[in-house]
């Protein structure tokens, strides 16, 4: 159990020096085990750590993983490389001056190149203080350019610039992977607007379908009359220029029996035609 002193005056007479090594060794194992576990991290899978010490930053990250620092003096940001998604809603005008709200989500990505000078040089989240921004002034310059009822039928077109734009913008620090329109939304009289206009142009084209395919039921109609009038001129023709050709026209079309006529006199009666059998000698 060790020394125990019993009372006030026995403990005045206690001896310090006696175990004194013993605290010695013991609080150089204490700041030994807090240097040690203070000098190590771990950075998850997906990120990477920017190292700070006393105000300097690393100009090198640290990778995924375990690894080791100066103790105490340095400390550890942990920025993440994966792929993230943001939502974003952007008030813009279009050519012939409509409000048009546009909600969008944004796909992109921190380069762990690129994650050091985020951190010198952008405070906050780099989505709102580098994306958002760019992404919010890309889309208005396209949708100024269109009128309200483009962006609303041509919204992948609108897209499509609002990205290559964006890009632009932002340059190699952060890589946007691609924006989606979820929603766009006008003033409830300018949709009821567009609306009616569309319907009215689908019966137009409705129209002209009925139309078009009238002409094409008549101009076939035409062709046909004109090719039947073309072969009986045809065949007019024929015959006229060749008599025999009637004759042989029968004689094609014979069956080989001879007809035997029967009946048929002064009277005026009808005659009637009797095939004359094969078998007769």
């Amino acid at each position: 159990m060790g020394y125990q002193p019993k009372d006030f005056n026995d403990f005045k007479n206690f001896d310090f020096n006696t175990f004194k090594p013993t605290f010695i060794i013991g609080a150089i194992i204490i700041v030994v085990l807090v240097l040690v576990f203070s000098s190590a991290f771990i950075i998850d899978p997906g990120h990477r750590g920017v190292l700070v010490t006393m105000g300097k930053v690393s100009p090198t990250f640290a990778p995924e993983g375990l690894g080791f620092k100066a103790p105490l003096i340095t400390s550890i940001v942990p920025i993440s490389v994966r792929q993230q998604t943001n939502s974003q809603k952007a008030e813009c005008y279009s050519s012939d001056m409509q409000q048009v709200n546009i909600e969008l989500k944004v796909l992109f990505r921190i380069p762990e190149q690129a994650i050091v000078k985020i951190f010198q040089d952008f405070s906050g989240d780099p989505f709102d203080s580098l994306v958002a921004p760019r992404i919010n002034e890309a889309l208005k310059e396209v949708t100024a350019l269109q009128s309200a009822e483009t962006i609303v039928k041509k919204r992948e077109d609108i897209k499509i610039k609002t990205l290559i734009s964006a890009k632009n913008k932002v340059g190699s620090l952060i890589i946007i992977e691609d924006i989606v329109i979820q929603n766009i939304s006008l003033t409830k009289e300018l949709e009821a607007a567009i609306e009616a206009k569309m319907v009215q142009e689908q019966e137009a084209a409705k129209a002209k379908f009925t139309q078009q395919k009238a002409e094409i039921e008549a101009n076939i109609a035409v062709i046909k009359a004109k090719g039947e009038a073309q072969a009986i001129q045809i065949r007019g023709q024929a015959l006229k220029d060749n008599p025999a050709l009637v004759q042989l026209q029968i004689v094609e079309k014979w069956d080989g029996k001879t007809p035997q006529v029967v009946g048929g006199g002064a009277g005026g009666g009808a005659n009637i035609l009797l095939p004359i059998g094969t078998g007769i000698k």
